[in-house]
């Protein structure tokens, strides 16, 4: 089968991209609403992109009706951002943040998240998370048709769970205890399986 995405409406491609470029790796994303409670959504186009300086980037399309979603406009408005890597024993949580609501209506209040504030940064983060980072803004770029915005944030601080890291040579992180969602096609999401050791060449 060949498929000729000349010939696809957005959607179809839409829908043949995220079935094949799998596993991806979900950024839960809060932002600060301007009444002052918090904002939460899930992203799976995401990636990291540098490490000098630490810059992750997410995609982040329009809503139904061709508004700007909530998360672009609060982090284009606070110039922050809290993204979180979600294990899959939250993906029901998660999942539920995606859900279509009101600008200003909280999803961790919705949902009845807990938040923790110990890192002293501008935005707490879900307490529940094991991995969290504080983000600043670096640049927007829009990107295609629809003008998807291509958000770059700068890493500035972590919150690593002891109960995932172990200090050897370097700080590292159990996967398995981490149990990182990945996302699939449609409403499809996966756990990391089996994991398996491969010395790169020297």
């Amino acid at each position: 089968m060949i498929i000729d995405f000349d010939e696809l409406t957005g959607t179809q491609a839409y829908h043949l991209m995220t079935q094949t470029v799998i596993p991806r790796p979900v950024a839960w994303i809060l932002t600060e609403n301007e009444s002052g409670n918090y904002n939460l959504a899930p992203f799976s186009f995401f990636t990291a992109v540098c490490s000098t300086p630490p810059i992750l980037m997410f995609s982040v399309g329009k809503k139904p009706t061709g508004e700007i979603k909530d998360t672009r406009r609060n982090i284009e408005r606070t110039k922050g951002f809290v993204l979180h890597i979600a294990s899959l024993e939250q993906a029901s949580d998660m999942t539920e943040s995606s859900r279509t609501l009101d600008y200003g209506v909280s999803e961790v209040d919705h949902s009845k998240l807990a938040l923790n504030r110990d890192w002293q940064k501008p935005l707490p983060r879900l307490d529940q998370c094991q991995v969290a980072m504080y983000c600043e803004l670096h640049k927007v770029d829009e990107i295609g048709d629809n003008k998807q915005g291509v958000i770059y944030g700068e890493v500035k601080h972590m919150f690593v769970s002891d109960s995932i890291a172990t200090h050897t040579d370097r700080l590292r992180i159990d996967v398995a205890k981490l149990n990182p969602i990945a996302r699939l096609g449609g409403s499809e999401y996966a756990g990391l399986g089996s994991v398996i050791t491969i010395p790169r060449p020297e």
